[in-house]
């Protein structure tokens, strides 16, 4: 709204509606919404119409088609629920919208924050190491929060989109089992399982569930935007594989908001971490099957590819060769990189270059092109 006012727009030809607001319950049908703002235009010229959690409006689509269609208006939609863009929206507005993904803050963004809110002057690597123990949600780096305050500002981010996004609006009865579906799909970032893994998980615990259930919960995590669900992509076959995907949250503070930091889980966070900077630069992302190896990343955009390997350190040549073996056998001339935490390793081993996490972080966010080299 701001940067309409400060671009010369009238501000009485700005219309803003948050529909979290009591205030504004009475605006919670297409109609009555139609009604409202219908009401509001009252000049002639363009009108910038703010509509906020727009969600929460039945039939909404129906009433944005109607603006475009009676009036002279550009509109702003924002939404915390991934069926905003819905098969009805791509209906009613096909090629009439942008969408704009928005995600926490990258390593690069959260550098800018460090320095605009803190006097403190730590290494690109030390930041790293906060960014990784904190997460990306802008809030709580604001202020110089120690780890377990940042982390209950997390709980309650977290307790309000579960409540809200997944339980209420999916009708979801048995919350435990949900948060126990969440635990086990938090407990394997950067694994690849599928619902019935997590079946055969519970039967073991000796609590039964249903497969469809456990993707019917996945689903609703997805639409809350706490998951992201990843597919395996065969590069013999060129084709999706539709068993044992990836899951990876929103943002990696919400693992240890729920559960507490775990140490061995750290080479699948910072999968997660690279995963959200390649979906923030606009790839598409799949995991990679070469005969029996698995590459963590295939990303593709606008054509070009990048594949990545991420691990916790290189330790031991088995290691070396373990990280780096995927990756030889491919032959086409896009950008391979294995991605670590290792300060001191530098070597390029036929074509496939390492980095340190904090760096591909930092570049990937910085250069549009695929080659990322220092």
């Amino acid at each position: 709204m701001d940067e309409l006012t400060n671009s010369g727009k009238k501000p009485n030809k700005i219309i803003y509606i948050n529909f979290e607001s009591f205030a504004n319950s009475h605006l919670t049908q297409a109609k009555s919404l139609y009604e409202e703002v219908k009401g509001k235009i009252i000049e002639s010229g363009k009108y910038y119409l703010l509509f906020d959690e727009i969600q929460e409006v039945a039939q909404w689509e129906k009433a944005v088609n109607s603006f475009l269609v009676d009036f002279d208006v550009d509109i702003y939609l924002t939404g915390s629920n991934s069926h905003l863009l819905s098969s009805e929206l791509s209906t009613f507005l096909a090629g009439r919208y942008v969408e704009i993904p928005i995600y926490t803050l990258s390593f690069s963004e959260f550098l800018d924050f460090k320095q605009s809110y803190s006097e403190v002057s730590s290494s690109q690597s030390s930041l790293f190491v906060e960014y990784l123990r904190k997460g990306g949600f802008p809030v709580i780096h604001t202020l110089d929060y120690q780890e377990e305050t940042a982390y209950q500002v997390v709980r309650d981010i977290y307790d309000s989109v579960i409540l809200r996004d997944s339980v209420q609006r999916q009708k979801i009865r048995d919350v435990e089992l949900l948060n126990r579906v969440i635990h086990y799909a938090f407990d394997n970032v950067g694994n690849t399982f599928s619902g019935k893994n997590v079946a055969d998980y519970f039967k073991s615990q000796q609590r039964k569930i249903d497969i469809n259930t456990v993707y019917n919960y996945l689903q609703a995590l997805e639409s809350a935007f706490i998951l992201y669900r990843v597919s395996r992509y065969d590069l013999k076959g060129k084709e999706i594989l539709k068993t044992q995907e990836k899951f990876y949250l929103a943002d990696i503070s919400l693992l240890y908001a729920t559960m507490g930091y775990r140490d061995r889980l750290i080479s699948g966070v910072l999968e997660n971490l690279v995963f959200l900077e390649l979906k923030r630069r606009g790839y598409t992302v799949h995991v990679g099957k070469l005969d029996q190896r698995e590459i963590d990343f295939v990303a593709e955009r606008d054509g070009q590819k990048i594949y990545v390997q991420v691990a916790y350190k290189l330790e031991s040549i088995e290691t070396v060769d373990r990280e780096f073996a995927p990756l030889l056998p491919i032959t086409d001339h896009y950008p391979k990189f294995v991605v670590t935490m290792d300060d001191f390793f530098k070597d390029t081993i036929q074509g496939v270059k390492h980095m340190h996490i904090s760096d591909f972080l930092f570049n990937l966010q910085r250069f549009r092109t695929p080659d990322l080299s220092p």
